[in-house]
Formats: structure tokens, sequence, C-alpha cells
């Protein structure tokens, strides 16, 4: 365990400054201020997921991620919290948005504070938090804040979208703290401290157990 705390940020965004990036880097600036009040730092790690749309589609087919997907991957399984932000279509998430977290495994995000976000044209599909971003997260086993933000065109430049970013930042840091070292009452012992979501996640090789070509052989031969 590290006293260093990072947030991951997964924006699946098209255009270099998308609404939707720009709302996750919002919601991350303020849980971080909230955590600077707290008198700890925590790092932003931004994955525009626009810059690797041919890595995760090779991904798919092959099996094998590239270096920077799999840097991408391993940011947000070693993260103590989560933002995840995708433009609505067709009244759900973006094709490039469940393509990342296809490749990421199932219960590899098991209690990882995360808030969902999401942006559209019009505030009608508000309701994509509830049913299809939130049911995605929970299923990887993530710890899905009930605060989340929906932002349509009309809500930009308006003070109170800032105001919900604010307290969604706040609530995303106290879950943070609250399970990161220092963070917690001196009460819980060990058995409970395990189970605070926060805590970071084993980044899992899925070859380290695969023989080499020259074990295979003796193996035959023998």
């Amino acid at each position: 365990m590290t006293d260093r705390l990072t947030l991951a940020v997964v924006t699946a965004g098209l255009s270099e400054d998308s609404t939707t990036t720009r709302l996750g880097e919002a919601i991350a600036k303020a849980a971080s201020g909230a955590v600077e009040n707290a008198g700890r730092h925590i790092e932003i790690e931004v994955i525009a997921l626009r810059d690797l749309a041919h890595g995760l589609t090779d991904m798919m087919i092959t099996h094998v991620a590239s270096p920077a997907v799999q840097d991408a991957i391993d940011t947000v399984l070693t993260a103590d919290a989560l933002v995840a932000a995708s433009p609505t279509y067709k009244a759900s998430y973006s094709g490039l948005f469940k393509q990342f977290f296809d490749v990421i495994d199932e219960s590899a995000l098991e209690n990882l504070p995360t808030v969902v976000a999401a942006t559209g044209g019009s505030p009608r599909h508000s309701l994509v938090l509830d049913t299809a971003l939130r049911p995605l997260l929970s299923y990887l086993k993530a710890l899905v804040l009930p605060l989340g933000i929906y932002a349509a065109s009309e809500d930009w430049g308006h003070d109170d979208l800032q105001r919900r970013i604010d307290r969604v930042g706040a609530s995303l840091a106290a879950v943070v703290l609250a399970g990161s070292p220092g963070g917690a009452p001196d009460s819980l012992d060990d058995d409970a401290a395990a189970a605070r979501p926060g805590l970071r996640r084993e980044v899992k090789d899925e070859f380290s157990n695969v023989p080499d070509f020259a074990s295979l052989l003796a193996s035959v031969g023998s």
C-alpha cells in the first residue's frame, strides 16, 4: 500500500476538447480540490479513448494489448478512484466507451469508487446514467456512487452545473479518503480495512503462468 493517491478519468469524447472530456476532468478537479482541503494529494490521470481506438479494436480481435492500451488498463486497475464519462449515443454509452470496459476483467474494478458521467444534446437522455453506465460499471464490481452527472448542451455556462460537479467531486473525495491510509477511523480492524473501498487492485498478467516453449517440448519428450 502506498500513500500516493490517483484518480483515473476515462473519457470517450471523440474530439480534442469534447464536452465529455471537459466534464470528466471537471469532476476530477473538484474531487482533487476536496482531497487537497483534507491535507492529502491525488494525481489525476486522463485516459482519452479516442487515442486508443485502433489499439482497442486490435485487442478485441487478437486478445493482445498494445503498450498504450495496457498502460491505460493498468492506470485504471491501480487507481484509487475512477471517473467514467461517455457521450450519449442512441440512448446509451458510445461503442468506444463499451469497448474499453469490454477488455477489462469482470471483477477487476471491485470496490473502486466510481463516478459515472455523460453528455448529450438534450436533457431527455439524462436517464442514460441509470439505464446504461451504472449497470455496466456495477457489473464490473465497481463501487458506483449514487451521485452522477449528466450534462446537456444547455447546461454548459450555468452555475448549477458547477454546483453539481462540486457536489459529486466532494462525495468522491470523501469515499476515497475513507479508504486510503490515514483516512479511515483507527477503530477498523485488518479485516474491515481490507474490505474498504479505495484500496488498490492488483494488476494481473494473464500470461504469467504460461509455460515457455522449451518446457512444452521437454514435456512431450518425457
